[in-house]
């Protein structure tokens, strides 16, 4: 079974990237870093690539989604609170983010959504497994 998941994104413009990341709390793993990618630590388990364009290109023989105008991708995070939801996602829009989708209240899952600078597209939701319907 797989015990790690690393997410690849193309980014034009890696060193505004990072910061944007940094910001939110991110860490980068520098062993995996280098000019043309940044190795995002987003658990023990879970990695953002961030690969220059140019960088990205040559895994793929497709071409790369312009994120600010398709989505090609949903990345989903878990938080603890509510208050983390809404703390990650204020941070975001402070660092240029684009919010892009009103916060939505299920009772059991607590949701809010962002574009980072890219167009990708990230959401933070709390789940209440306590309030879970059933």
């Amino acid at each position: 079974m797989t015990t790690k998941v690393f997410i690849n994104l193309p980014v034009k413009d890696l060193e505004k990237s990072k910061s944007f990341f940094q910001g939110l709390g991110y860490s980068f793993n520098p062993q995996f870093s280098d000019e043309n990618a940044a190795c995002m630590v987003i658990s023990d388990t879970i990695f953002a690539m961030l690969l220059v364009e140019s960088y990205f290109r040559t895994f793929t023989n497709k071409e790369i989604c312009d994120a600010t105008k398709s989505t090609e991708v949903l990345i989903a995070l878990d938080a603890s609170s509510k208050a983390e939801v809404q703390e990650m996602v204020s941070k975001a829009e402070k660092l240029g983010a684009v919010i892009y989708k009103e916060p939505a209240d299920h009772g059991w899952m607590y949701q809010h959504s962002f574009a980072d600078l890219d167009g990708h597209q990230w959401e933070f939701a709390y789940l209440d497994e306590t309030q879970l319907p059933g």
